[in-house]
């Protein structure tokens, strides 16, 4: 058991060193439209009350992946496109050891760093281009690679996939 924890530990911290290492975050300008993310918890840079707020052009501004997948809440495979979680997570100076994603009906989950250094995971803000509205799932939802990697389209990655993401706490 002993030899199990530290092999544990060495694996995580072999995946944690795969994720670019924290810079000092630049300063976070004031959201100047209507707030749709809370960062908080083990954060370098804030813009209020210990917590990185963004509105969707902040969400914008960072560089931008297309995702082209099946999900189980579509027909067909859809095009997702938002910043990758692991840049967001720089852009705050984020370190830590999993993220609580919280939906804006208060569902909540933890997904490791690890995931986010394995795979290129994104917050998609759009569905086909356009701005996802509450409705759709929107403003925004965390979406695994599942036609990019096969090995994720199980239970445990789709109840990460959360949707109506208001708020992300990093975890230490």
């Amino acid at each position: 058991m002993f030899h199990l924890r530290i092999l544990s530990a060495a694996f995580c911290l072999g995946l944690a060193a795969l994720l670019p290492a924290p810079t000092a975050a630049a300063p976070l300008p004031e959201p100047t439209g209507r707030v749709i993310l809370e960062l908080a918890g083990a954060i370098a840079a804030n813009n209020g009350n210990s917590a990185a707020r963004f509105d969707l052009a902040m969400l914008d501004a960072l560089p931008q992946r297309e995702t082209v997948t099946r999900t189980p809440w579509y027909d067909g495979a859809q095009i997702f496109s938002g910043p990758l979680m692991a840049d967001l997570i720089n852009a705050v100076g984020g370190a830590g050891s999993a993220l609580r994603v919280v939906a804006i009906n208060d569902y909540a989950v933890e997904i490791p760093i690890a995931d986010i250094a394995t795979y290129p995971i994104i917050l998609a803000s759009r569905l086909g281009g356009q701005p996802m509205s509450v409705r759709e799932k929107g403003p925004l939802f965390v979406i695994y690679p599942f036609d990019e990697s096969p090995a994720l389209n199980n239970e445990i990655y789709y109840s990460r996939s959360v949707w109506q993401v208001k708020r992300i706490e990093v975890l230490p």
